[in-house]
Formats: C-alpha cells, sequence, structure tokens
C-alpha cells in the first residue's frame, strides 16, 4: 500500500534513543567545560597583564626591560612594552567577556536540553536540575553515584 510510505511526523523527542540523548546531553557539559577552563586560564593570563602593568606603570620609561616575543626574549624600554601590555589587557578582558556570554548560552542551552528530555542528574542534590522530583537514591543509582560522580537519568515519558 502506498499509505505506509506517508508516516505520521513524530517530534524529534521520539526519534532520539537514551544513548543519544545521553551522548548529546555529555558533548553539551564537555563543551560547557572546556569554555570555563579556558576562560579560568584567560582570567590568569589577565591577572598576570594587570601586575605587570601595575609594576612597569612605577618604573621610568626609558629602562630596559625583556618581553616574550613568539618564543623569543626581546630587549624593549618601558615606554615601548607598557601600551602593547595595555592594548593586550583591553583584549584579553573582551575575549573573557565573550567567553562568559557563551558560558551563559551554554548554560540556557543545556537547561533546554535538561527539560526537553527530561533529564535529571543524580549525585548532585535539587539545585542541578532535579527539581526536587524525588532526589537520589542509593539503591537503585548506577556505580558512578555511589562514588560522587554525577549520571544522567532519561525518562522516557512523554
Amino acid at each position: 500500500m502506498s499509505g505506509e510510505s506517508k508516516k505520521p511526523k513524530v517530534p524529534k523527542t521520539h526519534n532520539k534513543s537514551n544513548g543519544e540523548i545521553l551522548q548529546g546531553f555529555q558533548t553539551l557539559r564537555n563543551e560547557q567545560r572546556q569554555l570555563v577552563n579556558k576562560v579560568a586560564e584567560l582570567e590568569l593570563e589577565l591577572n598576570e597583564h594587570k601586575i605587570v602593568i601595575e609594576t612597569l606603570d612605577d618604573v621610568d620609561g626609558d629602562r630596559r626591560c625583556y618581553r616574550m616575543v613568539g618564543g623569543v626574549l626581546v630587549e624593549r624600554t618601558v615606554k615601548e612594552v607598557l601600551p602593547a601590555l595595555k592594548n593586550n589587557k583591553e583584549q584579553l578582558m573582551k575575549v573573557v567577556e565573550t567567553l562568559n556570554e557563551q558560558l551563559t548560552k551554554k548554560g540556557q542551552e543545556i537547561n533546554e536540553y535538561k527539560e526537553k528530555y527530561n533529564l535529571r542528574l543524580r549525585g548532585q542534590g535539587e539545585d542541578a536540575g532535579g527539581g526536587g522530583e524525588g532526589g537520589p537514591d542509593a539503591s537503585d543509582a548506577p556505580p558512578g553515584a555511589a562514588e560522587g560522580k554525577p549520571s544522567v537519568l532519561v525518562d522516557n515519558k512523554s
């Protein structure tokens, strides 16, 4: 029969298996972790720039200083290096701000994903997305949950 080729469209939430949903969630969480790590790394670099700028502000502009450029240590004067450091600091602040915005969006994306697929995290309490719908139960928790490693539950109810 030709009626078989026209199947009603089923929402995407019903087309994914639990494994695919879990993998999608883990991918989002990994992307979030990468963003967090990058922000932390850049904030450390930004802090180093601030310290160096504060130190060089009190130094005579004609005094020699050394700067690492592309893995090579070059000799410059403070008045040559200080504007470049201030520019780098401003650029780093913009990048950190952009990454923080991306991190916020990623958090919203993860929350939407959890709501879409009715995901609950085990071992992280109510504020981790469980919404107070029955906390973690050690009797049915996977082995990782008992060790403090969060695990994800996928509820197949529509």
